[in-house]
């Protein structure tokens, strides 16, 4: 069980192993009753305009207070509990669901997202895919570890083509207005297929993995950001901020609620630059 995980501190060895032990059995454990739940949740509006479910608010419970078990001197920073980053030097950002509008249509594009920061920097990134059996974590500049980026337990990179007709960039808007925008600009069509996925995290997760040279999210929180943001820079990836020199490290007492920060997540810092052209539509 999850919650049975005996006290483990940075100092120990084995901290960084059994924390990707830690965090896969505990987003097995709740990914495998929301599959049961899956399109079948009451779901409501929140003030945001954004989709909540039941499904949301349990996992939140279950995932904040088995990190409080395990993790006594841990903060927790959550999408729906406490908005506030906490005062203390390693601190959880919990995404109980992470495309939570797929979930409650039956769209099989979720995630359970979880990351520990140190310092105000997320150094771990565990992110599950319980409808597609994905599992991602990933390590960036952790203390006294590796770096390093992984699917399923297997090393991953970001991808190395070149933008084409017959590569991938995913986007997350409201609409496909942005694409149109783009399109009859001056520059043309954006130099890519388009994909829009509807799990922030997963979009990311797309570059860290190499099926998608970039990723572009308009209105992410950072719930949705800082899981995937170690393991795409562990993959070799390049994190572009589109409308602020810098996200990290984050503020004890910073107020993080309907925040967002338009964010791209590319293959490397010469793909991201290719694109930006096109993303300047997002933000301006």
């Amino acid at each position: 069980m999850a919650n049975s995980l005996p006290m483990i501190t940075p100092e120990q060895p084995d901290f960084w192993p059994q924390m990707v032990d830690f965090c896969q059995a505990l987003t097995e454990r709740v990914g495998t009753t929301l599959l049961k739940e899956f399109s079948q949740v009451q779901r409501e509006q929140k003030a945001d305009g954004s989709l909540v479910t039941s499904g949301d608010r349990w996992a939140d419970q279950e995932l904040t207070e088995a990190i409080q078990r395990a993790f006594p001197d841990h903060g927790i920073l959550s999408e729906e509990g406490n908005p506030i980053f906490p005062a203390e030097d390693w601190a959880w950002i919990i995404d109980p669901i992470d495309g939570t509008t797929n979930f409650a249509h039956g769209l099989p594009i979720w995630c359970v997202a979880l990351a520990l920061c140190y310092k105000g920097y997320p150094v771990f990134g565990y992110v599950a895919v319980p409808p597609l059996g994905q599992n991602f974590h990933g390590f960036w500049q952790a203390p006294n570890y590796a770096d390093g980026a992984f699917l399923n337990g297997q090393p991953i990179q970001t991808s190395s083509a070149s933008p084409g007709p017959q590569e991938f960039f995913s986007l997350c808007a409201r609409s496909t207005a942005v694409i149109s925008q783009a399109s009859l600009s001056h520059l043309g069509p954006i130099p890519a297929k388009i994909r829009m996925l509807g799990s922030a995290s997963y979009n990311f997760l797309t570059v860290a993995a190499g099926f998608t040279l970039g990723a572009v999210e308009k209105t992410p929180q950072i719930w949705d950001i800082a899981p995937a943001w170690p393991i795409v820079k562990a993959a070799n990836g390049a994190v572009i901020w589109l409308d602020q020199a810098q996200l990290f490290p984050l503020t004890p007492g910073q107020s993080l609620s309907n925040q967002p920060h338009p964010t791209l997540m590319a293959a490397n810092p010469n793909i991201g630059n290719d694109f930006l052209p096109w993303l300047n539509c997002l933000v301006h």
